[in-house]
């Protein structure tokens, strides 16, 4: 089986399966206060200050969370309470869930063709009462970037707070705090090359900030409960390592370019090809072919891709991300390749002859 679904989790690096099992040796708890307690406090503080300087973040804006829903949900709860929400339209299922729960619940922000954000459009909402933008960095099913820092000015003039979702985006492209613009940034520790089961919310400031778990004061009193030690060590070491090693971005662009040409002379569309995206995905639409059984297909040719979001990979329902970029049937007809950080040159030119067998015999079936 050839793994080219990194947006659903990357493969685990090794210093951070390294990081991870040197960890796992530490028996205390970090909120503890004898010799124990210390060294893993080390450990944690270790970890804050590592995923600072990797973002451009302070150590005490860094709010260690599960992962990336939990952080998007603490950004919308804690910094969105008496603000109107504006969601863009192509956000993670994650971020629409808390937006929606929400009180007034939230305005939709359309996307042009491309799948980015209309900035005009957005300039008129905020004009309204004072408001918290929720966009994110790069979407997870067709790998497109947003204009955020245009869209961090138009909140500044407007009095309004910006969260950005940066899950897929971290450790693909460059992720600073003050470069975007935003009041606060999600990122997740397994969409690094760490383990799953951690991820931070990383705060511009020190604004207030009202707790989900509200547990035993940890995190400076906005989230509750334990750390998960040795998977927050992990993403701490994993995201240096990404970080460190962005130059390999390019080389992934090309082997994307490759599968999306083999790909678009096979009769499919590559989704999102017109804009700025990260490098290392390929939303590829086949007309008239659904979605799951083209995922069915190349997972019996021996490949792992999926069918839009990994959490919603197994329904079988049009993209929202795709239906707002206004494709309209090829919605439920795209699958998305996403190539892990260590992606071999010859399994992509693998996947892409192998895609060429597959999307013609499926449309031959179609027709």
């Amino acid at each position: 089986m050839i793994y080219l679904d990194a947006n659903a989790s990357e493969t685990l690096r090794p210093a951070a399966r390294a990081a991870v099992l040197a960890a796992m040796g530490s028996a205390g708890n970090p909120s503890s206060v004898h010799a124990a307690g210390r060294a893993a406090r080390r450990l944690l503080e270790g970890a804050r200050e590592r995923i600072a300087a990797c973002f451009g973040a302070a150590p005490a804006g860094v709010v260690f969370t599960s992962g990336g829903t939990e952080a998007n949900a603490l950004a919308i709860h804690g910094l969105g309470a008496g603000r109107r929400l504006v969601v863009g339209a192509t956000e993670h299922d994650a971020v629409r869930a808390a937006a929606a729960g929400a009180a007034g619940g939230a305005s939709v922000l359309p996307v042009d063709r491309h799948g980015q954000a209309d900035l005009a459009a957005l300039a008129a909402m905020l004009a309204e009462r004072p408001a918290l933008l929720c966009l994110m960095l790069a979407n997870n099913e067709t790998g497109v970037l947003h204009p955020v820092a245009e869209a961090a000015a138009l909140c500044r003039a407007h009095g309004a707070l910006l969260h950005v979702d940066a899950v897929q985006a971290a450790g693909r492209v460059p992720v600073e705090l003050a470069a975007l613009g935003a009041d606060s940034v999600a990122i997740s520790g397994h969409k690094l090359g760490g383990p799953q089961g951690a991820g931070a919310l990383l705060l511009a400031g020190d604004p207030a900030l009202a707790p989900l778990l509200a547990g035993g004061g940890q995190e400076r009193g906005r989230r509750g409960g334990t750390p998960a030690l040795p998977a927050i060590v992990g993403m701490a070491a994993a995201a240096a390592e990404a970080v460190g090693t962005l130059d390999n971005q390019g080389r992934l662009a090309g082997l994307r370019d490759m599968i999306e040409a083999a790909a678009t002379q096979a009769g499919a569309q590559a989704v999102g090809a017109g804009a700025a995206r990260l490098a290392n995905t390929a939303c590829l639409a086949l007309p008239g072919v659904r979605a799951d059984t083209q995922v069915i297909a190349l997972d019996l040719a021996g490949f792992a891709v999926s069918a839009g979001a990994a959490c919603s990979s197994g329904k079988v329902a049009a993209s929202h991300v795709l239906a707002a970029m206004g494709l309209g049937a090829l919605a439920g007809a795209a699958v998305r390749v996403s190539l892990p950080w260590d992606a071999a040159a010859e399994d992509a030119e693998r996947f892409a002859a192998a895609y060429v067998e597959v999307a013609g015999r499926l449309l031959r079936r179609a027709a």
